[in-house]
């Protein structure tokens, strides 16, 4: 444990792309502070829709071979963002994409919206343990928008948690671990809104079309935002993280769409909730630190404020 570096993220994401769509900026910038960031994800997003035509043999409903070749984009994305660590939840194909809500694929074997979440949250409390980190971050309990997987990993995580912390939980998995704060992926209503006028005023036929709110997951009130990152001089490495996963996202400048071919703002400053552990800093002011307040995390020399 004395060669952890001082201060550890954790991310959990559902599948591949989600993790630079929301946490790109943040994670190219603590890597590049020498922060130890590790992201888990549950599925390989086997069931995702393909954008490029000459990828469209990959989809589930042709050839298949979507979660293979998504590994690899993810792996690539990971190397534009600087990270190193980044791992499947419980190994290559444990857990399969679910599908969208409603859908066949949700009950089908291996499913992850089928798994048991304290199984699967055991093979996490490994990956706590190991990595110790300071700051977990996931979605909120919607899972953002709905989707079976991103609900799962919120559960999955938060029950993670708790039980890396249980002296009394599986002592093969290392010693127990209390992460000191959690914190949901969240995007200000106001940050929305002038994303969304931007791209009209801006780039109107970057798309077919523009998507409108309640299409960006994790939207809420300014009020419950308590952290933003500033990632803007990491603008480039999550673009290009996000250009990296090719069969998901296309990306135009500061703008991107999914495979419904709506455009979206991309974030640069990344905005968080915390909801387990204390906000560090004055009461009733943001962090600009996922790690503010933590012992003996504060920032590397030369790192920005």
């Amino acid at each position: 444990m004395k060669d952890l570096p001082r201060r550890r993220l954790l991310l959990v994401h559902a599948h591949p792309d989600d993790e630079s769509i929301n946490n790109g900026a943040t994670m190219a910038r603590y890597a590049a502070e020498g922060a130890h960031v590790a992201l888990v994800t549950c599925t390989l997003g086997e069931e995702g829709e393909v954008i490029p035509p000459g990828l469209a043999h990959l989809a589930p409903d042709r050839d298949g071979g979507l979660g293979d070749h998504r590994a690899g984009e993810l792996a690539d994305a990971m190397r534009r963002l600087g990270v190193t660590d980044h791992r499947l939840l419980g190994g290559p194909g444990r857990y399969r994409d679910s599908g969208m809500a409603g859908t066949e694929q949700n009950r089908r074997p291996g499913a992850f919206w089928d798994a048991d979440p304290d199984e699967a949250a055991g093979f996490l409390v490994g990956v706590i343990r190991s990595v110790r980190p300071q700051v977990l971050v996931t979605y909120d309990p919607d899972g953002g928008y709905g989707h079976p997987d991103h609900i799962q990993a919120h559960r999955v995580a938060m029950r993670a948690a708790e039980l890396a912390a249980d002296p009394g939980y599986d002592a093969g998995a290392g010693a127990p671990h209390t992460v000191a704060k959690i914190y949901w992926n969240r995007v200000p209503l106001s940050v929305a809104e002038e994303g969304f006028a931007r791209l009209r005023e801006t780039a109107p036929d970057a798309f077919p079309g523009i998507a409108s709110i309640d299409d960006v997951p994790g939207v809420v009130d300014d009020a419950q935002i308590t952290t933003e990152i500033d990632g803007s001089a990491y603008a480039d490495a999550k673009t290009a993280a996000m250009r990296a996963h090719a069969t998901q996202i296309a990306v135009d400048g500061p703008f991107f769409a999914l495979s419904n071919d709506l455009g979206q703002p991309v974030l640069t400053t990344e905005y968080y909730q915390l909801v387990r552990g204390a906000v560090g800093g004055d009461d009733g002011l943001r962090e600009h630190d996922l790690f503010a307040g933590v012992p003996d995390a504060g920032l590397a020399p030369g790192a920005q404020t």
